[in-house]
């Protein structure tokens, strides 16, 4: 049995009916994980126990345009910006009345908690983000990279044309298997991960979801007029201040591992950078106790550096 099946919640939070995992006594100190793409709750699924052993709440939102996550208004923009998962968070903070929760998370869900992490630091405590500062300078969009880190993006380029919106709206469970592999190439995953995971792309929002939030990020959309003051302040690059842990997986396929220097200089508050051998860019699911434990060790108050469980 999938324990992530039972007792789903949902929660009318700013744009969004969210559903979401709750798991843990709801007086302990809230860690909200977020997932990315193309992935969904499940990347938690090893985490959830150890944070919860370790004395935490913990919940898990599905990401909008995944699983039981619905748009409350059916004429609302199906935006996937930076801005717009950044308040899809901390309008499921304000919804649940969570005080001062960590966050944590990889690839869209890491980005949506340094959006939070930027522009609303008091509203949380810590932030755990694997491949660090994760904030789009969507200004500098044009620039290429290394041309072997250009062919992992390929999805990128794909999802901005209309063979891109059409593979992706009948071909979802294979191209995030491609991506996975290419992601994680030390992840032995198998059909029933992959199948777990790929359930949650059958929501009716998904492929737009997807395809606005990249086209976006490369400067070929525009973004929904409601999120334009966030973006505008987004694309300053604003620096983090709340205590911070970064992490990157010494066998990400998709950004190679770094000592955390390209981006030191956006965070201006407690920060530690770590590496873990041979994870991937899923590197909540591939190394849930390094990840487990980067998160008890931003909680404040701090713990006493050793794991509890």
């Amino acid at each position: 049995m999938n324990p992530f099946q039972l007792d789903v919640r949902t929660v009318d939070a700013g744009e969004l009916s969210v559903g979401y995992l709750d798991r843990g006594d709801p007086g302990a100190e809230p860690v909200v994980l977020l997932h990315g793409f193309p992935y969904d709750v499940h990347s938690y699924v090893d985490v959830v126990p150890l944070l919860v052993d370790a004395g935490f709440r913990v919940l898990v939102p599905h990401l909008r345009g995944h699983g039981p996550t619905r748009f409350l208004d059916p004429e609302a923009t199906r935006s996937g910006q930076q801005a717009a998962l950044g308040a899809d968070v901390l309008a499921f903070i304000d919804a649940l009345g969570l005080e001062e929760p960590i966050l944590a998370g990889y690839d869209w869900g890491g980005r949506a908690a340094c959006v939070v992490a930027a522009l609303w630091p008091d509203r949380i405590s810590g932030l755990v983000s694997v491949n660090g500062y994760l904030i789009q300078d969507i200004a500098a969009a044009a620039m290429p990279a290394r041309p072997d880190l250009e062919a992992g993006l390929w999805y990128f380029w794909y999802f901005a044309t209309q063979r891109g919106t059409a593979g992706l709206r009948a071909n979802a469970r294979e191209i995030a298997e491609v991506i996975w592999r290419h992601n994680s190439p030390e992840w032995a995953f198998d059909g029933e991960v992959l199948a777990r995971a790929a359930a949650s792309f059958d929501n009716p929002d998904y492929v737009d979801v997807v395809v606005h939030s990249y086209r976006h990020r490369l400067g070929l959309a525009a973004g929904s007029p409601r999120y334009e003051p966030l973006e505008a302040h987004l694309a300053t690059q604003p620096v983090i201040s709340v205590p911070t842990i970064t992490m990157d997986g010494t066998a990400d396929g998709n950004f190679p591992a770094t000592d955390g220097s390209p981006y030191a200089h956006r965070f201006d508050g407690p920060w530690e950078h770590r590496q873990v051998a041979h994870a991937g860019h899923h590197l909540p699911a591939e190394a849930p106790h390094a990840f487990a434990q980067a998160v008890f060790d931003v909680a404040e108050p701090p713990g006493d550096g050793g794991w509890l469980p």
